[in-house]
């Protein structure tokens, strides 16, 4: 990451919490009354292919036994009578990534780049993530733009974590690579601005 894109990233985070923090409030607030706590789930994900780092997000599931928040691993139709009726709504609108601005201040990601992947997915394409995770991930980026609701429907049509895996590992990581590294090799400040406008405009329709 440049000084450039980190200084922006920076300022933009302060700039993005101070406007939605009603909203994160808010969000908070209506997870502790409908749902209870804990409010928040730290999910691990990869900065590069060796260091890790705690992703925050809102919590959107019910709890699983051996998985204290319920969220971890990719997400198939095996777990969607495990989110919580709020759930649903924070990640059809995605404010249940709002937490990750706190992400971008503490310089873990950046606004745009890769979706930071799972350590299991990183350890078995080891060459593939070597080239995608050269860019600092994001909270959004190209992938997110015109990935990401084929690969939610590809995976809410798995019955069990053995086939969200199977279909994630063959149809979705080397999709969103792909697109990942169209970015990488077209990145700039423009586009960034592109890529994040798309992206607001993209939830408010």
């Amino acid at each position: 990451m440049t000084p450039f894109k980190r200084f922006f990233d920076f300022i933009s985070a302060i700039v993005l919490g101070t406007v939605l923090l009603p909203v994160m409030i808010w969000v908070a607030i209506l997870i502790a009354v409908r749902d209870g706590r804990p409010i928040f789930y730290v999910a691990e994900r990869m900065r590069t292919p060796t260091e890790a780092f705690g992703l925050i997000k809102f919590r959107t599931m019910r709890a699983s036994a051996g998985d204290s928040a319920g969220d971890s691993g990719v997400s198939g139709g095996h777990k969607s009578d495990r989110l919580t009726r709020t759930g649903k709504m924070l990640r059809r609108t995605r404010l249940d990534e709002l937490p990750q601005i706190l992400n971008v201040l503490k310089g873990d990601i950046s606004l745009v780049g890769p979706r930071p992947p799972l350590r299991q997915y990183v350890e078995r394409f080891p060459r593939l993530y070597a080239e995608v995770l050269k860019s600092r991930p994001g909270i959004t980026g190209l992938a997110t733009l015109y990935f990401h609701e084929h690969e939610e429907y590809l995976l809410s049509r798995c019955d069990g974590a053995e086939q969200t895996d199977r279909v994630y590992a063959a149809r979705c990581v080397p999709r969103k690579a792909h697109i990942d590294l169209i970015y990488q090799r077209n990145r700039s400040f423009c586009y960034d601005w592109e890529i994040m406008l798309k992206t607001v405009f993209k939830r408010l329709r």
